[in-house]
């Protein structure tokens, strides 16, 4: 059983003390591919560097809806030369965080959200969209740019706006979170969406899935999402594994 990891942050200061050894460490435990993806220019560049020493990490580059708060439309053209790495599969983590008050001003985000997804599609890049308390204007902001396909990662929407997603031509990527008694929603959503459609993640280090709940998170814990995800899909976890890694590869274009 072979599992992609979509969306892990190794450039995080919570694996500064072991980083080497866990990403070297992950094949042998079942995890054959994992995506990074930064936060702003400096984590897209770490990625990058984690993408060009381990073959089966693979690193997006894009600014994120918190760290954009000195976000200048300049910024889009060193996002571009950074894409030009044969390593960087995607432009994320990208998008809109309504939920944190002291986050930058909805309407620079919502320009840099613009600017970068215009750039996805001159790249033909897929994005990865961190969407949090903010599924209106996220969906409403996609739908402007109808040449562009990508996840909403850590899927926190309704059933409804995943089946538009889906309609659109989008993923729907879930963490640990499936795994939380509190997850109906997620759940149901999960159940709702074609097995094609979804992809996987830690979203390391942050929301370990059950039974690891409350420690730091990595890839090695994404067979825990996996294994939920069958048993909402009714399948074997090996089938499920096998789906989710072909979805994947396929978004990303990885051979």
């Amino acid at each position: 059983m072979i599992l992609f990891d979509t969306h892990a942050h190794y450039d995080d200061a919570a694996f500064d003390a072991d980083r080497e050894a866990l990403l070297s460490a992950l094949p042998g435990q079942g995890v054959g591919l994992v995506v990074n993806p930064g936060c702003d220019l400096s984590s897209s560049r770490s990625a990058i560097a984690l993408a060009e020493r381990f073959p089966h990490v693979y690193a997006a580059v894009g600014v994120h809806p918190e760290n954009c708060a000195g976000w200048e439309d300049r910024f889009a053209e060193d996002l571009r030369q950074l894409a030009a790495h044969p390593r960087v599969v995607a432009i994320g983590e990208i998008g809109l965080d309504y939920y944190w008050e002291e986050n930058p001003p909805r309407a620079l985000q919502q320009r840099a959200f613009r600017a970068q997804l215009a750039l996805a599609g001159e790249l033909r890049l897929p994005v990865i969209v961190h969407d949090r308390e903010a599924h209106g204007d996220s969906l409403a902001i996609v739908r402007e740019f109808p040449g562009v396909r990508g996840v909403f990662h850590c899927y926190s929407g309704s059933v409804e706006m995943a089946r538009e997603l889906v309609k659109l031509g989008w993923m729907i990527s879930f963490t640990g979170v499936l795994t939380y008694k509190n997850a109906k929603k997620a759940v149901e959503t999960a159940r709702e969406i074609p097995l094609e459609r979804l992809m996987i993640e830690t979203d390391s280090p942050y929301m370990a899935p059950v039974p690891c709940r409350g420690r730091r998170n990595d890839s090695s814990l994404v067979r825990y999402v996996c294994e939920k995800l069958a048993e909402i899909k009714g399948i074997s976890p090996e089938e499920c594994a096998a789906a989710t890694l072909e979805n994947g590869k396929r978004f990303f274009s990885i051979q």
